[in-house]
Protein backbone atom coordinates (compact mmCIF):
# COMPACT_ATOMS: atom_id res chain seq x y z
CA UNK A 1 0.00 0.00 0.00
CA UNK A 2 2.50 2.39 -1.06
CA UNK A 3 -0.37 5.37 -1.52
CA UNK A 4 0.26 6.17 2.47
CA UNK A 5 4.17 6.71 1.94
CA UNK A 6 3.26 8.88 -1.09
CA UNK A 7 0.85 11.42 0.81
CA UNK A 8 4.10 11.63 3.80
CA UNK A 9 5.94 12.39 1.06
CA UNK A 10 4.00 15.34 -0.43
CA UNK A 11 2.74 16.81 2.75
CA UNK A 12 6.15 19.06 3.28
CA UNK A 13 5.79 20.48 0.25
CA UNK A 14 1.87 20.88 0.83
CA UNK A 15 3.02 22.81 4.39
CA UNK A 16 5.56 25.24 2.85
CA UNK A 17 3.06 25.98 -0.13
CA UNK A 18 0.44 26.92 2.41
CA UNK A 19 2.99 29.03 4.08
CA UNK A 20 4.06 30.93 0.95
CA UNK A 21 0.43 31.73 0.06
CA UNK A 22 -0.74 32.81 4.03
CA UNK A 23 2.53 35.01 4.16
CA UNK A 24 1.58 36.46 0.48
CA UNK A 25 -2.34 37.19 1.58
CA UNK A 26 -0.72 38.76 4.42
CA UNK A 27 1.89 41.34 2.51
CA UNK A 28 -0.88 42.31 0.09
CA UNK A 29 -3.29 42.99 3.31
CA UNK A 30 -0.79 44.99 4.57
CA UNK A 31 -0.48 46.97 1.25
CA UNK A 32 -4.55 47.34 0.77
CA UNK A 33 -4.30 48.51 4.79
CA UNK A 34 -1.73 51.50 4.17
CA UNK A 35 -2.54 55.15 3.63
CA UNK A 36 -3.09 56.15 -0.02
CA UNK A 37 0.43 58.18 -0.23
CA UNK A 38 2.49 61.11 1.40
CA UNK A 39 -0.14 63.13 3.43
CA UNK A 40 0.00 67.22 2.15
CA UNK A 41 -2.19 70.50 3.35
CA UNK A 42 -2.85 70.62 -0.67
CA UNK A 43 -3.14 68.47 -4.17
CA UNK A 44 -2.49 71.27 -7.02
CA UNK A 45 -2.92 71.11 -10.53
CA UNK A 46 -1.64 73.97 -12.67
CA UNK A 47 -3.49 73.59 -16.12
CA UNK A 48 -1.78 76.14 -18.40
CA UNK A 49 -3.71 77.04 -21.55
CA UNK A 50 -1.42 76.32 -24.92
CA UNK A 51 -4.27 76.43 -27.49
CA UNK A 52 -3.41 78.17 -30.47
CA UNK A 53 -4.87 81.43 -29.51
CA UNK A 54 -2.31 81.67 -27.40
CA UNK A 55 1.10 82.65 -29.30
CA UNK A 56 4.58 82.33 -27.70
CA UNK A 57 4.61 85.00 -25.52
CA UNK A 58 1.27 85.29 -23.96
CA UNK A 59 2.47 81.42 -23.18
CA UNK A 60 5.45 82.79 -21.40
CA UNK A 61 3.55 86.07 -19.82
CA UNK A 62 1.78 82.71 -18.20
CA UNK A 63 4.96 80.95 -17.15
CA UNK A 64 6.74 83.85 -15.87
CA UNK A 65 3.85 84.70 -14.10
CA UNK A 66 3.50 81.76 -12.11
CA UNK A 67 6.81 81.67 -11.19
CA UNK A 68 7.10 84.85 -10.16
CA UNK A 69 4.27 84.03 -8.01
CA UNK A 70 5.93 80.98 -6.30
CA UNK A 71 8.79 83.64 -5.34
CA UNK A 72 6.11 86.16 -3.74
CA UNK A 73 6.08 86.77 -0.41
CA UNK A 74 2.68 86.37 0.65
CA UNK A 75 2.45 82.85 -1.56
CA UNK A 76 5.20 81.46 0.29
CA UNK A 77 3.63 82.98 3.76
CA UNK A 78 0.58 80.59 2.71
CA UNK A 79 2.86 78.12 2.01
CA UNK A 80 4.53 77.86 5.35
CA UNK A 81 1.21 78.16 7.20
CA UNK A 82 0.80 75.09 5.82
CA UNK A 83 3.49 73.77 8.07
CA UNK A 84 5.04 70.62 7.89
CA UNK A 85 2.48 68.60 5.35
CA UNK A 86 3.18 71.41 2.59
CA UNK A 87 1.49 71.41 -0.64
CA UNK A 88 2.15 69.18 -3.94
CA UNK A 89 1.99 71.07 -7.27
CA UNK A 90 2.21 69.63 -10.90
CA UNK A 91 1.97 71.81 -13.75
CA UNK A 92 -0.11 70.71 -16.78
CA UNK A 93 -0.05 72.26 -20.15
CA UNK A 94 -3.21 71.72 -22.37
CA UNK A 95 -4.72 72.47 -25.91
CA UNK A 96 -7.75 70.17 -27.35
CA UNK A 97 -9.09 67.20 -26.01
CA UNK A 98 -6.15 64.52 -26.85
CA UNK A 99 -3.50 66.95 -26.15
CA UNK A 100 -2.00 67.69 -22.10
CA UNK A 101 1.48 67.45 -20.70
CA UNK A 102 2.69 67.54 -17.19
CA UNK A 103 5.51 69.41 -17.73
CA UNK A 104 6.77 70.17 -14.35
CA UNK A 105 6.16 66.80 -12.04
CA UNK A 106 4.45 66.65 -8.94
CA UNK A 107 6.79 68.82 -5.98
CA UNK A 108 6.03 68.96 -2.44
CA UNK A 109 6.68 72.48 -1.54
CA UNK A 110 7.10 73.35 2.12
CA UNK A 111 9.05 76.67 2.66
CA UNK A 112 10.43 79.38 0.80
CA UNK A 113 13.44 77.35 -0.49
CA UNK A 114 10.96 74.64 -2.09
CA UNK A 115 8.61 77.50 -3.88
CA UNK A 116 11.97 79.21 -5.61
CA UNK A 117 13.07 76.10 -6.54
CA UNK A 118 9.75 75.29 -8.03
CA UNK A 119 9.15 78.79 -9.54
CA UNK A 120 12.52 78.54 -11.40
CA UNK A 121 11.33 74.91 -12.88
CA UNK A 122 8.24 76.63 -14.38
CA UNK A 123 10.74 79.85 -15.55
CA UNK A 124 12.23 77.14 -17.92
CA UNK A 125 9.72 75.22 -19.05
CA UNK A 126 9.58 75.30 -22.10
CA UNK A 127 6.04 75.07 -24.74
CA UNK A 128 5.15 71.51 -24.88
CA UNK A 129 2.25 71.53 -27.07
CA UNK A 130 2.28 74.46 -29.59
CA UNK A 131 -1.27 74.30 -30.30
CA UNK A 132 -4.42 72.82 -31.16
CA UNK A 133 -8.11 73.51 -30.07
CA UNK A 134 -9.72 74.23 -26.51
CA UNK A 135 -10.68 70.99 -24.21
CA UNK A 136 -10.84 72.30 -20.69
CA UNK A 137 -13.15 68.62 -20.46
CA UNK A 138 -9.66 67.27 -21.32
CA UNK A 139 -7.36 68.89 -18.91
CA UNK A 140 -9.81 68.33 -16.08
CA UNK A 141 -10.34 64.74 -16.94
CA UNK A 142 -6.61 64.56 -17.45
CA UNK A 143 -5.83 67.01 -13.76
CA UNK A 144 -8.06 63.94 -12.04
CA UNK A 145 -6.02 60.71 -13.15
CA UNK A 146 -2.86 62.80 -11.96
CA UNK A 147 -4.83 62.76 -8.16
CA UNK A 148 -5.53 59.13 -9.03
CA UNK A 149 -1.47 58.44 -9.50
CA UNK A 150 0.28 61.28 -7.86
CA UNK A 151 1.79 59.29 -4.69
CA UNK A 152 -0.02 61.71 -2.22
CA UNK A 153 -2.81 61.95 -0.14
CA UNK A 154 -4.19 65.52 -0.14
CA UNK A 155 -6.62 67.11 2.27
CA UNK A 156 -7.69 69.03 -0.45
CA UNK A 157 -7.45 68.24 -4.10
CA UNK A 158 -7.61 71.47 -6.23
CA UNK A 159 -7.20 72.24 -10.25
CA UNK A 160 -6.45 75.59 -11.31
CA UNK A 161 -7.33 76.62 -15.12
CA UNK A 162 -6.37 79.43 -16.94
CA UNK A 163 -7.14 80.56 -20.36
CA UNK A 164 -8.16 82.61 -22.88
CA UNK A 165 -11.38 81.18 -24.61
CA UNK A 166 -14.38 78.91 -23.90
CA UNK A 167 -14.21 75.03 -24.81
CA UNK A 168 -14.59 74.14 -28.66
CA UNK A 169 -15.20 70.61 -27.69
CA UNK A 170 -18.95 68.90 -28.08
CA UNK A 171 -19.08 66.98 -25.02
CA UNK A 172 -20.13 69.65 -22.70
CA UNK A 173 -17.20 71.03 -20.18
CA UNK A 174 -19.30 70.78 -16.80
CA UNK A 175 -19.84 67.07 -17.66
CA UNK A 176 -15.96 66.64 -16.29
CA UNK A 177 -16.49 69.68 -13.98
CA UNK A 178 -19.58 67.88 -11.96
CA UNK A 179 -17.71 64.20 -11.94
CA UNK A 180 -14.50 66.56 -10.20
CA UNK A 181 -16.98 68.14 -7.79
CA UNK A 182 -18.32 64.64 -7.18
CA UNK A 183 -15.35 63.54 -6.34
CA UNK A 184 -14.78 66.48 -3.65
CA UNK A 185 -12.04 68.51 -6.09
CA UNK A 186 -12.47 72.08 -6.49
CA UNK A 187 -11.73 73.58 -9.74
CA UNK A 188 -10.88 77.38 -9.91
CA UNK A 189 -10.08 79.50 -13.18
CA UNK A 190 -7.73 82.39 -14.12
CA UNK A 191 -9.63 84.64 -17.06
CA UNK A 192 -8.02 85.82 -19.76
CA UNK A 193 -10.26 88.25 -21.15
CA UNK A 194 -8.09 89.52 -23.80
CA UNK A 195 -10.37 87.82 -26.90
CA UNK A 196 -13.50 87.42 -25.31
CA UNK A 197 -14.69 89.86 -22.82
CA UNK A 198 -17.17 87.87 -20.85
CA UNK A 199 -15.60 84.84 -21.15
CA UNK A 200 -15.77 84.78 -16.96
CA UNK A 201 -19.63 84.34 -17.55
CA UNK A 202 -18.75 81.00 -19.56
CA UNK A 203 -16.48 79.71 -16.67
CA UNK A 204 -18.88 80.81 -13.82
CA UNK A 205 -20.95 78.28 -15.66
CA UNK A 206 -19.55 75.59 -16.71
CA UNK A 207 -16.08 75.22 -15.37
CA UNK A 208 -15.38 76.12 -11.94
CA UNK A 209 -17.02 74.35 -8.66
CA UNK A 210 -16.98 72.72 -5.57
CA UNK A 211 -15.80 74.32 -2.33
CA UNK A 212 -15.63 78.22 -2.42
CA UNK A 213 -14.36 77.63 -6.21
CA UNK A 214 -14.18 81.14 -7.71
CA UNK A 215 -13.12 83.15 -10.76
CA UNK A 216 -10.55 85.93 -11.20
CA UNK A 217 -10.02 87.78 -14.24
CA UNK A 218 -7.55 89.72 -16.01
CA UNK A 219 -7.82 92.21 -19.02
CA UNK A 220 -4.66 90.83 -20.34
CA UNK A 221 -1.68 88.16 -20.57
CA UNK A 222 0.34 91.22 -18.85
CA UNK A 223 -1.41 91.40 -15.54
CA UNK A 224 -1.92 87.39 -15.19
CA UNK A 225 1.17 87.59 -13.05
CA UNK A 226 -0.20 89.82 -9.80
CA UNK A 227 -3.46 87.49 -10.72
CA UNK A 228 -1.75 84.59 -10.14
CA UNK A 229 -0.50 85.79 -6.62
CA UNK A 230 -4.24 86.19 -5.86
CA UNK A 231 -5.16 83.24 -6.95
CA UNK A 232 -2.47 81.21 -4.85
CA UNK A 233 -2.89 82.86 -1.46
CA UNK A 234 -6.55 81.87 -1.67
CA UNK A 235 -6.25 78.39 -3.06
CA UNK A 236 -3.00 77.49 -0.48
CA UNK A 237 -4.68 79.31 3.12
CA UNK A 238 -8.03 78.75 2.11
CA UNK A 239 -9.22 81.71 2.15
CA UNK A 240 -12.28 83.16 0.53
CA UNK A 241 -12.03 86.93 1.51
CA UNK A 242 -15.60 87.17 0.28
CA UNK A 243 -15.74 91.01 0.99
CA UNK A 244 -12.84 91.47 -1.55
CA UNK A 245 -14.84 90.04 -4.52
CA UNK A 246 -16.62 92.09 -7.02
CA UNK A 247 -20.68 92.40 -7.04
CA UNK A 248 -22.79 90.37 -9.21
CA UNK A 249 -23.41 91.35 -13.09
CA UNK A 250 -26.32 90.27 -15.35
CA UNK A 251 -27.83 88.58 -12.25
CA UNK A 252 -24.99 85.79 -12.38
CA UNK A 253 -23.97 85.34 -8.15
CA UNK A 254 -20.39 85.98 -7.99
CA UNK A 255 -18.36 83.02 -8.28
CA UNK A 256 -17.05 82.52 -4.93
CA UNK A 257 -20.42 81.41 -4.32
CA UNK A 258 -21.37 79.68 -7.28
CA UNK A 259 -21.93 76.26 -6.12
CA UNK A 260 -25.48 74.98 -6.91
CA UNK A 261 -24.41 73.50 -10.51
CA UNK A 262 -25.67 72.09 -12.70
CA UNK A 263 -28.76 73.66 -11.63
CA UNK A 264 -27.62 77.47 -10.89
CA UNK A 265 -26.04 77.70 -14.39
CA UNK A 266 -29.34 76.59 -15.59
CA UNK A 267 -31.13 79.48 -13.85
CA UNK A 268 -28.90 81.86 -15.08
CA UNK A 269 -30.77 81.04 -18.49
CA UNK A 270 -26.99 81.46 -21.02
CA UNK A 271 -23.56 80.79 -21.05
CA UNK A 272 -23.87 76.76 -20.65
CA UNK A 273 -21.76 74.36 -23.50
Amino acid sequence: MTWYCGCSRFRAPALRAASVAATVLAVVALVNAAPAGMPVDLELVLAVDVSSSVDDGEFELQMQGIAAAFRHSGVQAAIHATGDRGIAVALVQWSDFVHQRKTIDWTVVRSAADAAALADDIATAGRAIPGGGTAIYGAINFALHEFDTNGYDGRRQVIDVSGDGRSDLLVPTMVARDRAVARGVTINGLVILNGEPHLDRYYRANVIGGAEAFVLTVATFEAFAAAMVTKLIREIAYAPAVSSLPAPRNGLRDSAHWLEYPNAAARAGRYTS
